[in-house]
């Protein structure tokens, strides 16, 4: 990712129908309670904010007519809820909306945003660079500088053992049909590292590994199936690091989530089991060490 403006995957943003209940069931499933609770004047929506170690979970549902706002909940009425946008962070808004259009993404001007918390919590201030659908592979994809006190946002504090708890986010799967195109968005226009490009025959994929700061973008193709240029990439779901796989699944078993028994993982030395309820249309794995 050599020259990158790109320093890490901010946040990933699910769109959700009822955010009191998709709040729960995350505080639940996290084993941490939010870090900010709040409303966006830029995107007139409500939002509930999950800190981990390494990514945040942002929850966002249609609070006003805003154009934003607008656009998530038609986003709702056609596919339902689920992962609807990847943000990354920046340093500096201007100068990343110059180096994206060098390497022939559209990048918008930076529009300032910022968050209004509820009860004790504090306003949030952020400067957002957005990516339009037709240079992302119909990908929902920005840029964000935070210019409010990273004290407004504090990591979300545990609400169980930390064995029982997500500890941060592992990677993102993203479905393409044309994985060469979708590597050139990441690898060349973006400038991620890619760490593996393999092909699975025995699994009939190709899967690409991209890494910013720790976490992976996971890019999986067909090998069977026709390229299709023209279609879009669509969002897979979200793999979640934990300490201990048979804790927290036993924990949310026991809390009555729908979860798989635990298994070796595709990556040698580890375990993983599958969330199958109550993640508000994100298809959600668990992965941890093996023993």
């Amino acid at each position: 990712m050599l020259g990158s403006v790109l320093t890490c995957l901010d946040h990933v943003v699910v769109a959700v129908t009822d955010l009191e209940t998709a709040t729960d069931h995350y505080a639940r499933l996290l084993g941490r309670s939010p870090s900010w609770r709040g409303s966006s004047s830029l995107a007139d929506t409500s939002n509930a904010i999950f800190r981990t170690a390494n990514v945040a979970l942002h929850l966002i549902s249609p609070a006003q007519d805003g154009p934003i706002a607008s656009a998530v909940g038609k986003w709702l009425e056609k596919r339902g809820e689920g992962l609807y946008s990847l943000t990354f962070a920046c340093d500096d808004a201007e100068g990343a909306v110059h180096w994206l259009r060098q390497r022939g993404l559209e990048a918008i001007d930076p529009i300032d945003g910022e968050g209004t918390g509820d009860g004790d919590y504090g306003m949030r201030s952020w400067r957002l660079v957005v990516l339009p659908p037709s240079s992302t592979r119909r990908i929902a994809l920005s840029l964000s500088q935070d210019t409010s006190d990273p004290a407004v946002v504090p990591p979300a504090a545990l609400g169980v053992d930390s064995a029982a708890a997500v500890e941060g986010l592992d990677h993102v799967v993203i479905s393409s049909p044309d994985p060469e195109a979708t590597r050139l968005l990441y690898g060349q226009a973006l400038g991620l590292h890619l760490a593996l490009d393999r092909t699975f025959d025995e699994r009939g994929l190709r899967i690409l590994f991209f890494c910013l700061a720790g976490v992976t973008v996971e890019v999986v193709g067909s090998l069977t199936d026709p390229v299709r240029p023209e279609a879009g990439d669509r969002f897979g779901g979200l793999a979640w690091q934990v300490n201990d796989v048979a804790a927290i699944r036993e924990r949310l078993a026991r809390q009555g989530f729908d979860v798989s028994e635990d298994r070796a993982g595709h990556k040698p030395g580890t375990r993983v089991c599958t969330v199958r309820s109550d993640t508000h249309g994100v298809p959600t794995l668990l992965i941890g060490p093996d023993g």
